[in-house]
């Protein structure tokens, strides 16, 4: 089914949890953290799990070219409407223009797609230029890392259930290390946690 997302969804964990959805964020314009983060981008950028495109429409409006990956419908037609150039595919279908991307972007919890983030980021990084970068939201070092069945809730119902997971900050170096990739940086920003992945001629002659 498609779930109409609204001020009150949130995600249901298989074990009964409520893990809170910032869809204002979500669906608001970037904010002044987004924009700080997209200055470390090189073009051109592939935005996975991209929502409804607040970030690629940043980036449009920086004449920096950026293409959006989204599965779910609704994202894809806000994205659309707001001028994003987005499509509508699973990651882990076949990415587009493999070999072009210099940056990818993993934010608002897409580091947790498919529940394997190791696996997600080994196959988003074989899509990427030889010298290019990963830059990826984590949770707090506070939280734990995790795999989970999850399903989103919202006013007009339930979404099926997903594979999922969530990146503590504290295990980035480490995922980062295992998919291949080097963790440049890592800092806090209002709140919220990111790094910089990057992948070297060394890492791709090495995959």
């Amino acid at each position: 089914m498609t779930v109409t997302f609204s001020s009150t969804s949130h995600l249901r964990t298989e074990d009964g949890r409520r893990l809170a959805l910032d869809v204002r964020k979500w669906l608001a314009p970037a904010d002044p953290v987004d924009e700080s983060l997209l200055e470390r981008v090189v073009a051109p950028v592939l935005d996975v799990g991209c929502g409804p495109g607040r970030h690629v429409q940043a980036l449009f409006q920086r004449d920096v070219e950026a293409l959006g990956l989204d599965i779910s419908p609704t994202a894809v037609a806000i994205a659309r409407r707001n001028g994003a150039t987005v499509l509508q595919r699973s990651v882990f279908d076949t990415l587009p223009h493999p070999g072009r991307w210099r940056s990818a972007l993993l934010l608002d919890g897409s580091i947790g797609i498919g529940g394997d983030p190791g696996a997600l980021l080994r196959h988003v990084s074989g899509a990427l230029a030889d010298e290019s970068r990963i830059l990826v939201e984590t949770e707090a070092p506070d939280v734990r890392s995790e795999s989970m069945l999850a399903c989103i809730e919202t006013a007009s119902g339930q979404s099926p259930w997903f594979s999922w997971a969530r990146v503590s900050h504290r295990d980035l170096s480490k995922l980062a290390a295992e998919a291949g990739l080097e963790l440049a940086c890592a800092w806090e920003d209002a709140g919220r946690w990111f790094g910089q992945l990057e992948r070297s001629m060394a890492t791709a002659l090495s995959a």
